[in-house]
């Protein structure tokens, strides 16, 4: 963790997320199911230090849709946990939604090397994060989200810089309120969590915010795109048995139809859930049921309610 003073004099120690938490002053005295419970207590504040930034996130989300929407791409930048965060929500968006991993990027110092090993030391490097950015050639379409607890890791301070110079919108996530994040990007996100369990360790309780967040960034940009129909994954792509399974399950519900009958359709379009749906509503064939999505930019709903 960077231990550099980067904020006007305020040191690393006075951030909230690196207080001592009084409730948990005695852990190593108390009985597993006294830490469990703890734990428990404590993590119970996260959604609400959440939903005070609600404003914040939902303006993201409009925004990251609008830039994937126009061609764009959403990258996840951060260091240690941070990074490993938004190397596992940008890894889950293909499966769930059909996008190409190259629409949604998880970036970490260190690279993959650093998803699975420590690599802390690289976040303390202002100038990695400009040259990871300029690597992945932000162009200003783009969105960077800028992943740190502390709000002040120079890692994604620098590519904060990087990013923005290039035209890219920039939002921030951080865990601490007044941070050197705050005054550099376009949006700041930051659910306060307060002092962890274990005193400065933020995989814990803001690790928890973040994922939290970063679900909502992802999958709120995803339903604005028409990636669901209703609360459905019709976007679903079936690599494995147990996502084919769940194609079939949401084409029984979105149809009506009997099981073999969703076999039959499904394979007739190719696996492609969304086309089997219209195709099967509409009453039309796959490459109809094709041509009308791509009128209504791929939006089921849409589609569906054009009566032409």
């Amino acid at each position: 963790m960077a231990t550099g003073d980067d904020s006007g004099g305020n040191p690393l120690s006075a951030l909230p997320t690196e207080q001592t938490n009084s409730a948990s002053a005695a852990i190593d005295q108390m009985t597993p199911l006294q830490i469990v419970q703890l734990m428990n207590a404590e993590d119970a504040t996260v959604a609400e230090a959440v939903k005070r930034e609600l404003p914040a996130i939902a303006a993201a989300v409009e925004a990251i849709a609008g830039r994937l929407r126009a061609g764009g791409r959403l990258i996840y930048l951060g260091a240690g946990t941070s990074g490993r965060l938004g190397a596992l929500d940008a890894a889950e968006c293909p499966p769930t939604f059909d996008v190409s991993p190259a629409m949604i990027v998880g970036q970490i110092a260190g690279g993959s090397f650093a998803l699975t090993q420590s690599a802390e030391d690289l976040e303390d490097s202002a100038d990695a994060g400009l040259a990871d950015v300029e690597r992945l050639g932000l162009r200003a379409g783009d969105v960077l989200v800028g992943i740190t607890a502390s709000g002040r890791t120079p890692y994604v301070l620098g590519a904060v810089a990087a990013a923005r110079a290039a035209g890219a919108l920039v939002i921030g996530l951080a865990c601490n309120d007044r941070t050197p994040m705050h005054a550099r990007v376009d949006i700041m996100i930051a659910p306060n969590v307060g002092p962890e369990v274990i005193a400065g360790s933020t995989r814990l309780k803001a690790g928890t915010a973040q994922k939290m967040v970063l679900n909502m960034l992802s999958t709120g940009a995803m339903v604005l795109l028409g990636k669901t129909f209703g609360n459905l994954m019709v976007d679903v792509r079936a690599t494995n048995q147990k996502l084919h399974e769940r194609s079939l399950t949401i084409l029984r519900q979105a149809t009506g139809l009997p099981r073999d009958d969703c076999e039959e359709r499904l394979a007739a379009a190719n696996g492609e859930l969304k086309t089997a749906i219209l195709a099967a509503r509409a009453h039309l064939s796959p490459n109809e049921a094709r041509e009308r999505l791509a009128r209504h930019g791929q939006v089921l709903r849409a589609a569906l309610e054009d009566k032409s």
